[in-house]
């Protein structure tokens, strides 16, 4: 079965270094990673040791086309969940060669990027799906509510980004 490694410090603790991702990518089976270290330094290092034996997938939302750049085939999104074909869109843009498009949608969707990661993931997702009209409740312990301040923020910006 496929493996994409998970590099996320910010939620481990634990970087996954580029040497650790030249030995991961000799292992057949793990086939990917998804980097959210936030260090392009980082992830070039890992282009240029592993090649195509370990995929890169940007783990940051406002970092997808830096890491496409690099030689990365996608990202592992938290911003699809609420905006899908445009972060979708903005893929296939830079995949075909339109830049200008790809750029534009990365640049607008900053600020609500920014509010999906005021408070710990999943929290303002989950509240973004509950404002858009779905019903994903709250989240479990020992996650809260996104807080009240929190959650005015990320409704002015998914209205600036045309989600409501």
């Amino acid at each position: 079965m496929p493996i994409i490694v998970y590099s996320v410090p910010s939620r481990t603790g634990v970087n996954v270094t580029p040497k650790t991702c030249l030995e991961l990518s000799k292992i057949e089976n793990i086939v990917a990673i998804k980097e959210a270290s936030g260090n392009l330094s980082q992830i070039a290092e890992i282009a240029a040791l592993c090649g195509d034996n370990l995929h890169i997938y940007s783990g940051n939302d406002d970092q997808v086309l830096p890491v496409l750049s690099l030689g990365g085939k996608g990202v592992i999104s938290v911003i699809s969940n609420i905006a899908p074909k445009k972060f979708t869109d903005m893929i296939h843009n830079y995949f075909n060669g339109n830049l200008d498009a790809a750029t534009k949608v990365q640049l607008e969707s900053i600020e609500l990027i920014k509010a999906l990661f005021c408070e710990v993931n999943p929290i303002p997702v989950k509240a973004a799906l509950n404002i858009m009209g779905y019903d994903y409740g709250t989240p479990r312990l020992p996650l809260i509510e996104m807080s009240s301040t929190n959650k005015e923020v990320l409704e002015k910006a998914m209205k600036d980004y045309g989600l409501l």
